[in-house]
């Protein structure tokens, strides 16, 4: 026992008595270990805190885990004085704690109805709001229509460059890559029937149609539409939006036309550099691996390409392009209260944008098909 420490206890063992004395700290928790290990072993009775002082908290919870092992008996010690103020809330903890005062709650029922509503009334809300965006939008367009100053030329390039120019290396890099897989593996496969000629057809009938138009739609969606969302959902969280409509500042004139404008310039753009490097890619390829010469594989080419193969592509480009900035601004329009909301919906931006675009792919191809184009 440590020398500045005032704590006594002393044991009884012919009454099985406990007396407690001074005040219990940390230094002292290898007596009181000692004596309440003794009381037990003698048939704990009567523990005496009548001179006792101030416990701490480690001494409180040793001293309480000491009379309920007493107490597992049947016969609870008898305490004599004040109990330590620390019993309380250790009593507190021990309920908590003890499995019989839990109650198992019943299992709830399966209210698949109420969670069916709730996604239904959230998903006829995001409509509601897609359709006040485009009627906004829309009101907007006819009325920036009417002067150049409101079309905010100015902005249109800068976003047009900012899509188009600076994307052209890796749509460039991207078409001419897909093109030489694609002439590739046809060239493989037509070689068992001497058709390897077919190779320029398959090349230019599938950039120029399809993989032109559909690749560089997918790879501005990641690139162009998730700026898009980014961008304006940053000036949301930072009140830059509100300000603007504060102003008497339409966002839609100032941050959403300029946008759609911008890409839907940009992307006919970059779909004629996709289609020229993915036929440069496929003659490339027919030239050192089918040792087709230059002049047979543009006399194919010309023979392959007929009057609407060029254009069944860049029909598609300025729909695509619509298709990606109004997802990635009303994405970004909707961004409310954290940058986490700002990451979910930036991602929900690309994701429906690359949806869109395969989906309205797909209504192309059908149409074409039906009208023989």
């Amino acid at each position: 026992m440590p020398d500045d420490s005032n704590f006594r206890a002393e044991i009884d063992a012919g009454q099985g008595v406990l007396r407690l004395s001074g005040d219990c700290r940390a230094a002292d928790l290898g007596s009181l270990e000692a004596a309440l290990a003794s009381w037990q072993r003698g048939g704990a009775q009567v523990l005496d805190l009548t001179a006792s002082g101030e416990f701490e908290i480690g001494a409180a919870w040793l001293l309480k885990q000491s009379f309920l092992v007493a107490s597992a008996g049947g016969v609870a010690p008898e305490i004599v004085g004040t109990v330590p103020t620390h019993f309380d809330y250790l009593e507190e903890l021990l309920a908590a704690e003890d499995p019989s005062h839990h109650v198992t709650p019943p299992p709830p029922p399966r209210r698949w109805l109420p969670r069916f509503g709730h996604a239904l009334e959230e998903r006829f809300d995001s409509w509601y709001q897609a359709l006040i965006y485009g009627g906004k939008l829309i009101l907007t367009a006819g009325v920036a229509w009417r002067t150049l100053k409101r079309l905010r030329i100015a902005s249109v390039v800068r976003h047009a460059y900012e899509t188009g120019y600076q994307a052209v290396p890796v749509v460039a890099v991207i078409a001419f890559l897909i093109s030489v897989i694609s002439a590739y593996i046809g060239a493989q496969q037509l070689r068992p029937y001497g058709a390897e000629i077919f190779t320029v057809d398959l090349v230019a009938l599938g950039v120029l149609r399809e993989l032109g138009v559909l690749l560089t739609a997918i790879m501005v969606a990641g690139r162009t539409g998730s700026a898009f969302a980014a961008e304006i959902g940053v000036m949301r969280l930072n009140d830059e939006i509100d300000a603007l409509e504060s102003m008497g500042v339409s966002p839609y004139e100032v941050l959403v036309l300029p946008r759609v404008l911008g890409l839907v310039i940009a992307l006919p753009l970059l779909t004629i550099v996709a289609d020229f490097m993915g036929l440069l890619g496929g003659g490339l390829l027919a030239r050192y691996l089918i040792d087709l010469p230059w002049p047979q594989f543009f006399a194919r080419l010309d023979e392959a390409i007929g009057p609407t193969t060029f254009w069944a592509g860049m029909v598609k480009a300025p729909v695509f392009g619509v298709l990606i900035a109004l997802t990635g601004t009303f994405r970004g329009l909707q961004v409310r209260g954290s940058s986490r909301e700002l990451g979910r919906l930036t991602t929900v931006a690309v994701v429906q944008s690359i949806f869109l675009v395969i989906f309205a792919d797909a209504v192309f191809a059908i149409f074409f098909l039906e009208i023989d184009f």
